[in-house]
């Protein structure tokens, strides 16, 4: 005779099961959690020694960009012809290249070349060294609109692949991202295989990045100083904005000024890099450039219990300075998570500080920061440990939308949006005791 069913061993462990399922609230988007990171993506090369690999741009000044290339062969000219139609090139520019050693590694030659100047919205395209594939980018508007995709954390796993895809499903003009590109992490053919992961989308767009901890390969003695392969590879315009490191620089695009900042050097207020930061911002018409963007690695506002406070000595050396300046949006990475806050100022919430966002969940190896403080803060927006990519679409000189993609395995979805006001239309933000600083937008002047 056959057993009831309530008399088979596995029958109460599924009935608990069920029964917990059925009583658990329905998932909000706030409520999703993405599964941990996929393997990571070893990418080969495929083509000749004398071949470019690794192929990304960047802005490098007004009308200029910046191709950078690796070649095994160490005679390839380092020189870029282009030109506005496929496989003419009516002008070409010669640049400078370097190479390094780390341990028993040594790199390619690193060629960087300076094209330009170019016209605004057009499409050029390109061969470098004289050798193999063309490539194409297209330079970004001239005037607002333009549209960032922000993006952190990338590494280079199968999830990297998939927000990589979700981007380039969507066009957008400039790419920028907060650091912890390729998480090589000292191991040198990891570079190697990130810049050529990315090459198909970083050699058409212009890819702005910022140093993150795992760029550092900081070894006592012999490398004490860091980031050796992150500053021969991803050459930023830092010279063209005054700056004496590669760690820090900002840049001007379409009626925006974003500064990019190291977390990983000194920025206390006797640093360079702050002394720098105070000189940048002072220059900044916002009735021309109305929008100001900065980005960082560590951020200085976080509810995740992963890395709760790392930012924070960096928030009091430099907060007065972004407050006064009235920067309007703060991406930063670290955390392995999305989260967007209010407008603060001081671990307040204040209508003239700038709108704090982490977007640390682009894809890497370590997996996703599930914890968040609760009860949440009342400044903290919305909080989600997925991976994804922003988009800030800066519409005119008052208006921009933000808006955070989660993957969803083949596709994306908008999890969280929200429009941003430029602080340049809020007239009591450019009034407050002690500015006396004539490079401010006084009241009447909006």
């Amino acid at each position: 005779m056959e057993k009831p069913l309530w008399l088979n061993p596995h029958f109460f462990p599924l009935l608990l099961a069920i029964l917990f399922f059925l009583l658990q609230p329905s998932l909000s988007a706030s409520d999703y959690v993405r599964q941990p990171p996929r393997k990571v993506v070893v990418t080969q090369h495929h083509r000749s020694k004398s071949d470019p690999q690794q192929v990304h741009t960047s802005l490098a000044g007004k009308d200029y960009m910046r191709i950078s290339w690796i070649t095994d062969d160490k005679d390839v000219p380092s020189k870029v012809e282009y030109g506005t139609v496929s496989g003419q090139y009516n002008a070409m520019a010669v640049g400078d290249h370097t190479s390094y050693h780390y341990f028993f590694y040594s790199s390619g030659k690193i060629h960087h070349v300076n094209i330009g100047p170019l016209e605004p919205s057009t499409t050029y395209y390109y061969r470098c060294g004289g050798h193999g594939p063309e490539f194409s980018f297209k330079t970004p508007p001239p005037t607002l609109p333009i549209e960032f995709v922000v993006l952190g954390d990338l590494g280079q796993t199968e999830w990297t692949a998939s927000t990589l895809s979700h981007v380039d499903s969507k066009d957008y003009d400039v790419f920028i991202s907060p650091g912890d590109l390729s998480y090589a992490d000292t191991q040198q053919l990891l570079w190697d295989s990130f810049g050529r992961l990315v090459e198909p989308y970083a050699s058409r767009r212009p890819w702005m990045v910022t140093e993150g901890n795992h760029e550092m390969e900081i070894f006592p003695i012999i490398y004490p100083h860091g980031f050796k392969a992150y500053n021969a590879r991803w050459l930023m315009p830092y010279q063209e904005s005054g700056s004496t490191s590669n760690l820090y620089y900002s840049f001007d695009v379409a009626g925006s000024h974003v500064i990019m900042l190291g977390s990983y050097t000194d920025f206390d207020d006797d640093s360079v890099q702050y002394k720098w930061l105070q000189s940048d911002l002072a220059k900044v018409d916002r009735k021309k450039t109305p929008w100001v963007i900065v980005v960082l690695h560590a951020p200085w506002y976080n509810t995740n219990l992963a890395h709760k406070g790392e930012g924070e000595s960096m928030r009091k050396a430099m907060e007065d300075l972004l407050y006064k300046a009235r920067v309007d949006v703060v991406f930063a990475g670290h955390v392995h998570a999305y989260e967007r806050f209010t407008r603060i100022y001081d671990n307040k919430a204040d209508p003239c500080g700038p709108v704090y966002i982490t977007i640390g969940d682009g894809g890497n190896r370590e997996g996703l920061a599930l914890m968040f403080e609760n009860p949440a803060s009342e400044l903290s927006v919305y909080r989600e440990p997925s991976f994804g990519h922003g988009r800030l679409r800066v519409v005119d000189e008052s208006r921009a939308h933000w808006s955070w993609h989660r993957n969803n395995d083949s596709d994306s979805f908008v999890a969280d949006e929200a429009w941003l006001q430029s602080l340049t239309t809020t007239k009591s933000c450019w009034l407050y005791p002690g500015n006396t600083d004539d490079s401010m937008v006084k009241k009447d002047e909006l």
